[in-house]
C-alpha cells in the first residue's frame, strides 16, 4: 500500500520509523514548517522532518492544507491511506477524501475521553488511573471519527506528560503496524464514538503553570506532573521564578502559600501549605540556577522556609 505520513513532534517519530520499516511504501512525509527557536530564533526542523530526512524520505511542509493546489499535490501521490500522528492542524474535507482508505490517526487517549490538543496532560490532571491509544479514522470534527482499535495504558504516580507521552508513542507505533493491515484488508469495522461520553482537554498555555496555593495539594501535584516538561509549574519568591519540578501531596493544615518544613521521607524536607494539605517539594529550580532537591534548596536559601508565596486567581 502507498502511505503518506503526517506528523510533527517527537510523539510521531516512532510511528514514522515503524512505517518506514514496514512492507508499505512510504511515499511522502508531511510536517509543519520550520519554526524559530532559541535565543537566536533560528529556524528549527520538527522532529518528524529530521527523522524523515535521515531516512531519505520526501518531505513536504505546507503552511496550510486548505488551498486547492495542496489537495491536488496530495492526490498526485496516489496514497491508499494517510497516517496522521499529531500533525498540528485539522485536515479539511478535501484532503480527507483523497485516500480511498481514509486518514488513520493515532490519538493518545481512550476516545471519546480527552479529545483535543492535550489529551495526555488531561488524563493526568483528571487523576485517571489509565489512558491509552486510539487508532481512529479522521473526519471533519475534532477527534470525533470512528475508532478502529484501542489499547489501555496504566498511569503511574510518577508519570509526567513527558514520560507518559513517550510510552504512548511506542504503543501507538505498535498498534498502527498491527491495525493498518487489518483495516486495509477489510477485517475491521469502525466503531462510532459515543459523543455523550466525550470530554475535552484544555488548551495549555505558559500561564497554565502558575500555581495557585489555594488549590488542594493533590490537584497541584497533578498539575506539576501534567505540565512537565512544558510549560512547567512555577511560583515566585523574592521577585524570581521558582519552578516546581517534582512534588508530592501530604496531609496538613495551614495558611495557603506558607513554606514549611516537612519530616516525611522522600518529600524533600520542605513544603508549601495549600487549600487542602501540603505540597512537598522534591525538586526545585530557582530562576537562573540548576535543578536541585528540596533539601538542598532549603539549605541554600535559608529564609525560604517561613516565606509566604503568592497565589493567583
Amino acid at each position: 500500500m502507498r502511505v503518506v505520513f503526517m506528523g510533527t513532534p517527537a510523539f510521531a517519530v516512532p510511528a514514522l520509523d515503524s512505517l518506514a520499516q514496514s512492507q508499505h511504501e512510504l511515499v511522502a512525509v508531511y510536517t509543519r514548517p520550520d519554526r524559530p527557536a532559541g535565543r537566536g530564533r533560528r529556524l528549527v526542523a520538527s522532529p518528524v522532518k529530521q527523522a524523515a530526512l535521515g531516512r531519505g524520505l520526501m518531505v513536504r511542509q505546507p503552511a496550510s492544507l486548505r488551498q486547492p493546489e495542496e489537495r491536488d499535490r496530495l492526490a498526485a501521490l496516489r496514497p491508499d491511506v494517510v497516517v496522521v500522528a499529531a500533525f498540528g492542524q485539522l485536515l479539511p474535507q478535501a484532503i480527507l477524501d483523497v485516500p480511498p482508505y481514509g486518514c488513520v490517526n493515532i490519538h493518545p487517549s481512550l476516545l471519546p475521553r480527552h479529545r483535543g490538543a492535550s489529551p495526555v496532560a488531561a488524563a493526568i490532571l483528571a487523576g485517571d488511573d489509565v489512558t491509552g491509544v486510539s487508532i481512529m479514522l479522521l473526519d471533519k470534527g475534532m477527534d470525533t471519527g470512528p475508532v478502529l482499535y484501542q489499547e489501555q495504558v496504566a498511569i503511574s504516580d510518577g508519570d509526567t506528560t513527558g514520560s507518559l507521552t513517550d510510552r504512548l508513542a511506542q504503543v501507538g507505533a505498535r498498534l498502527l503496524i498491527g491495525t493498518l493491515p487489518k483495516w486495509l484488508g477489510g477485517e475491521l469495522a469502525p466503531q462510532a464514538q459515543d459523543s455523550a461520553r466525550a470530554t475535552y482537554s484544555e488548551q495549555i498555555t505558559k500561564e497554565s503553570g502558575r500555581i495557585d496555593w489555594r488549590r488542594p495539594s493533590v490537584e497541584l501535584w497533578r498539575r506539576v506532573r501534567a505540565f512537565q516538561p512544558w510549560p512547567g509549574c512555577y511560583t515566585t519568591w523574592r521577585g524570581k521564578l521558582v519552578r516546581i519540578i517534582e512534588a508530592v501531596p501530604l496531609p496538613g493544615e495551614g495558611e495557603p502559600g506558607r513554606v514549611v518544613p516537612v519530616a516525611v521521607a522522600g518529600a524533600g524536607s520542605v513544603g508549601v501549605m495549600t487549600g487542602e494539605g501540603i505540597l512537598g517539594l522534591r525538586k526545585l529550580q530557582l530562576e537562573g540556577r540548576r535543578v536541585v532537591a528540596g533539601e538542598e534548596f532549603a539549605r541554600g536559601q535559608r529564609d525560604f522556609v517561613g516565606a509566604l508565596l503568592p497565589s493567583w486567581s
